[in-house]
């Protein structure tokens, strides 16, 4: 009972959080409909799937404070950041593969450059941060910097679409919605707010508003449940000394929360991969790591430190934060060799990325 509570509430949150992205997506993918395929998935899909990530790193900080709640957040971001390296290029190949569409996919070797080192000088710069202890304003602004600079470049490189929103459709607006409350009690927010009517820039904004409250009470409760989950004994809703995994929140953060946030990117990714968008699928997942060491990261530690105070890690949480972030920086240039080292990414480089995520949860697991 100790185990299984908290493993609902985990699954209620990753549910409610993938709904909520849905949404999320729709509004966003209409605001950034002229952005390019390449760009479009390294931001707009990025930061709309990534966006848990961020919530769940800021809850971790503002509700167990200082130390615990950085590595709580660092966790989460490193663990997804693994994730969405390995296991989502890995799921989209093997859907591709399944479904017949094809046996390789093939991604422009300039996507995988741009964003493979954005996100390798971003960890660079997060390891000298937490060895240093600048995480306060400097650290954050840092951070938060590099993520910007990387957008700027994107979007001022970007090559104008000859086919602009005149065009531009969504599933939305073909779907006959009868009755929009039960289509919101599913949570599906795009059907009930816009239904068989026409999208515009309001009712996109509406959405999103509404799919970033759901998403980030969902992220709210996840917090929650790892932290039950990873005490060694608890009480909850009348129920006396339960235990939990006696584990430390880094730990819980780094498999739990980090798949948990990491619903939506998959999903994403494996639509577009479907689509035939390769592009977008693997820079979706790439550019969501950017997004989620630089601003998913990076915000909330800037934001507790002009709130609160700056974060001191203790010499225990700066070891780990440490040793996750050099292994993470190891994983994301071997990743970066599989994805460059030719033109088609087929199965077995798949099942390569698979057997290097399960390495890193075993790694953490028993060092």
């Amino acid at each position: 009972m100790g185990i299984i509570i908290p493993l609902l509430l985990i699954i209620f949150s990753s549910i409610t959080i993938w709904k909520a992205s849905n949404g999320f997506d729709d509004a966003s993918s209409y605001l950034g409909r002229n952005l390019t395929e390449g760009v479009k998935g390294a931001t707009i899909n990025a930061i709309s799937s990534s966006m848990p990530e961020l919530l769940t790193s800021i809850f971790f900080l503002l509700f167990l404070k200082d130390s615990e709640g950085f590595s709580g957040g660092l966790g989460t971001v490193a663990g997804s950041a693994v994730f969405n390296a390995m296991v989502i290029p890995a799921l989209s190949i093997i859907a591709v593969v399944y479904y017949g569409v094809s046996k390789t996919i093939e991604v422009s070797k300039k996507v995988i450059f741009r964003d493979s080192i954005a996100l390798i000088a971003l960890q660079i710069a997060l390891i000298f941060i937490i060895y240093f202890q600048l995480l306060n304003i400097i650290g954050g602004t840092i951070l938060v910097s590099l993520y910007f600079i990387y957008v700027i470049y994107m979007i001022t490189s970007m090559k104008a679409k000859s086919d602009t929103s005149i065009n531009y459709s969504n599933d939305i607006q073909s779907i006959d919605v009868k009755n929009r409350f039960i289509s919101f009690l599913k949570l599906d927010f795009s059907n009930a707010l816009i239904g068989n009517k026409k999208i515009n820039n309001t009712k996109a904004i509406l959405l999103l508003m509404i799919s970033l409250l759901f998403m980030g009470g969902s992220c709210l409760i996840l917090v929650w449940a790892c932290e039950l989950i990873g005490q060694n004994q608890y009480s909850i809703l009348g129920f006396e000394n339960l235990r939990g995994l006696d584990l430390p929140i880094s730990i819980i953060a780094v498999i739990i929360a980090a798949a948990a946030t990491s619903v939506p990117d998959t999903i994403l990714s494996v639509k577009d991969a479907l689509k035939g968008n390769y592009n977008d699928a693997i820079s979706n997942a790439i550019g969501s790591n950017v997004f989620d060491i630089g601003f998913a990261l990076g915000f909330p530690i800037l934001m507790f430190s002009i709130l609160y105070n700056p974060i001191f890690l203790t010499e225990s949480v700066q070891e780990f934060s440490l040793r996750i972030m050099i292994i993470l920086l190891v994983l994301t240039i071997l990743t970066f060799i599989i994805l460059i080292s030719n033109k088609k990414i087929g199965l077995n480089r798949g099942i390569l990325l698979l057997m290097l995520y399960i390495f890193f949860i075993s790694y953490i697991l028993l060092f």
